[in-house]
């Protein structure tokens, strides 16, 4: 019998485009051989592959690459979907859309800003913190009330594309963010920290060969 081709995943393990990746390969049951990269000293094989040096980056057995997260998660997503997460995005496509561009382009800048606030010290950490949320946590947290997910009442790709950025929002200062008024986004974040899938992706037993 025949061994199944396995792609490879350049990886980092706490990057958050890297983890959405790897959770969108995982639900699909890709069959994913992962090179866990240090930013620091990148090898070669992927600079090959891409030379802006990024993760996450796939090459699939047949040589193609895919060099953005967002374009693994489809890809992957239109592989295999047995959660039926891009079905459920369909129906509001553009809003889908909408909210990974918002945290993508507006959303994770403030964060790195937040997070390496000495790096940025012409405003404080809480004036950097309220930049984020005034921008994007406060938007989503007003959603997430409003119904369980990011578009409804039932998860789709779409959370898993903000779920990594939220998480480390909230890894900052979690003193503070236990008690900050954010009820929607801390349910939504526990659901999906807690979830088999994020476990799985994390577990150093996941940087192995494996279809995750």
């Amino acid at each position: 019998m025949t061994a199944p081709s396995i792609a490879d995943l350049y990886s980092f393990r706490r990057c958050p485009y890297a983890i959405r990746a790897r959770m969108a390969l995982a639900s699909a049951g890709v069959h994913v051989r992962i090179h866990e990269v240090s930013l620091r000293d990148k090898p070669a094989d992927l600079l090959a592959l891409s030379p802006k040096g990024t993760v996450p980056v796939l090459q699939l057995p047949d040589g193609q690459v895919i060099e953005e997260s967002i374009e693994i998660m489809l890809w992957a997503l239109r592989q295999r979907d047995p959660q039926a997460w891009l079905a459920l995005a369909d129906a509001d496509a553009d809003r889908a859309r909408a909210w990974i561009t918002r945290n993508d382009e507006a959303f994770k800048p403030l964060l790195d800003r937040y997070k390496y606030a000495t790096r940025h010290p012409r405003l404080t950490v809480q004036e950097h913190r309220e930049r984020a949320m005034d921008a994007f946590v406060l938007p989503l947290d007003a959603a997430l009330r409003a119904h369980s997910f990011v578009l409804g009442d039932a998860p789709c790709w779409a959370d898993v594309a903000l779920f990594p950025f939220l998480r480390q929002f909230a890894m900052v200062d979690p003193a503070w963010f236990a008690q900050a008024p954010l009820p929607g986004v801390r349910d939504w974040l526990a659901h999906w920290t807690g979830s088999a899938l994020f476990q799985g992706v994390m577990s150093r037993a996941g940087e192995r060969d494996a279809a995750l």
